[in-house]
């Protein structure tokens, strides 16, 4: 697929990473998004990028994916593929999000048990020693004598 063939062709013309970029006027990162799969370039940036390894743009998608069963144009291809990146990348943030947003309640929770568990340990310790003081006064009085 583009991003297979966009390594191969780049390492064919002897071309690192960082110099297509220059050549693209985008950073390294870019190219690396685009040869691991995560992201594809516009149709103009793919012209562009055709030019400077002196290819064809089918030879960049892959002449056999072009041709499929709807006779898409590639144009159209890229537009598709696009489009799926974009989708793909919808669905990551919003599982990312509804990741960060479970974690936040469970913090939330766990601080809130934290809280009520501290406060009744306060309570506990503070009724423990009112009634030791109560023992204390009645074993004070039995001893003076005083009812």
């Amino acid at each position: 697929m583009f991003n297979e063939n966009l390594k191969a062709l780049r390492k064919q013309k002897g071309y690192s990473q960082e110099e297509l970029a220059i050549k693209l006027n985008v950073v390294r990162q870019t190219v690396s998004k685009w040869e691991k799969g995560l992201s594809v370039p516009d149709v103009e940036m793919l012209q562009n990028i055709a030019d400077i390894l002196e290819c064809d743009i089918s030879q960049l998608l892959d002449k056999t994916e072009i041709i499929n069963e709807n006779n898409t144009s590639q144009a159209e291809q890229l537009a598709k593929i696009a489009e799926q990146m974009a989708i793909k990348n919808q669905r990551q943030k919003k599982i990312g999000k509804t990741i960060k947003t479970i974690l936040i309640g469970i913090l939330v929770i766990v601080l809130i048990l934290s809280g009520f568990t501290i406060a009744g340990l306060i309570g506990f310790n503070f009724n423990a020693d009112s009634s030791v003081d109560v023992v204390n006064e009645e074993y004070v009085n039995e001893i003076e004598g005083n009812p």
